[in-house]
């Protein structure tokens, strides 16, 4: 029997988001590898692309799976926030054909990563020291704002709280920040974290700036090329917007800081981040992390860090399926 179809043989991870799907093999104890991404949008749903991506290796079969999807997890039917895709969780393993299937949400597999990084996997931002044995929280911007939480002393063990944090109310920290929000109000609803952190909340962002001082909703640019224009200074919409942008991620992750008790750290991922490059103010970020009036103090004591891990969902699944594998995998 080969290593490729024998049990205990291979593991299948896959990080699902709103533009990407990554997938990973990776067997007991060894590291990932095997890597591909490919276009979400490229295909009708998530097993025509998971049997793509095994079309690679023929005959290959792996005995278990861990899917981190960028979805609510409330129920059977799993469907995407920020893509077309949807599944029957009960339906896929008998789809895929492999036997054990787990499906998380992927802020959840970020998590699950976080007790593993170090050294190169962080950048530190400001000041702050992680207090051994304390909550650590995970959120991040992309196609969405997505927020987790991993408690390592719980009963019974380590335990992650998935949440759907991004779509909580956003408030506005100065007079300039409520103006924005009350022209986002007005095209939105209601204004949560995600729709000005995230890529398209960028975008937005750099809209309700440009129609504030009389300019075009219509012709903000994508969020790449607010991202470039503001490393380049030549727009100042867009440098605003980014430093409007690094404020307001720097203030939820204070909240969330406060929220979840997370003594042992608030880490930021997300592909968004990495595209802003020198854009993303850090001294801004942390002033307003820690503005929280009596509790500036509290703060001052929580670090915070940029993940720089490469594919920190994947060291997350991995790490997942180490603790909760049935003895056949």
């Amino acid at each position: 029997m080969s290593a490729a179809s024998r049990p205990g043989g291979y593991r299948l991870l896959a990080d699902i988001g709103g533009t990407h799907a990554r997938f990973a093999l990776q067997r007991r104890g060894r590291q990932p590898g095997r890597f591909r991404m490919m276009e979400t949008g490229a295909y009708p749903g998530l097993v025509p692309a998971l049997k793509a991506y095994l079309g690679h290796w023929p005959g290959l079969r792996p005995e278990a799976a861990a899917f981190a999807v960028a979805a609510p997890l409330t129920g059977d039917r799993v469907r995407f926030t920020n893509a077309a895709w949807s599944f029957s969780r009960s339906a896929l393993a008998g789809r895929t054909g492999i036997a054990r299937v787990h499906v998380l949400n992927d802020f959840e597999a970020l998590a699950w990563a976080l007790p593993g990084l170090g050294g190169k996997d962080l950048a530190k931002i400001g000041r702050g020291r992680t207090q051994a044995g304390a909550p650590q929280a995970v959120f991040g911007p992309g196609t969405g704002l997505g927020v987790a939480c991993f408690v390592p002393e719980a009963a019974g063990g380590p335990l992650v709280l998935a949440t759907e944090g991004g779509h909580a109310t956003l408030a506005a920290g100065t007079d300039r920040e409520a103006a924005i929000l009350a022209g986002l109000r007005r095209r939105f609803g209601h204004v949560s974290a995600e729709r000005a952190l995230s890529g398209p909340g960028l975008a937005n962002l750099y809209g309700a700036l440009a129609a504030l001082d009389g300019g075009d909703r219509a012709k903000a640019p994508a969020p790449a090329a607010i991202a470039r224009a503001a490393r380049a200074g030549r727009d100042a919409v867009a440098v605003e917007a980014c430093a409007m942008f690094s404020a307001l991620l720097g203030q939820v992750a204070g909240d969330l800081a406060l929220q979840f008790g997370a003594r042992g750290g608030v880490h930021v991922a997300g592909g968004v981040i990495k595209g802003l490059g020198a854009a993303f103010d850090r001294r801004l970020f942390r002033r307003r992390f820690e503005a929280k009036g009596r509790y500036k103090d509290w703060l001052a004591a929580v670090p915070s860090y940029l993940i720089t891990h490469p594919r920190p969902a994947m060291a997350g699944l991995a790490r997942f399926l180490e603790r909760n594998a049935g003895p056949a995998d």
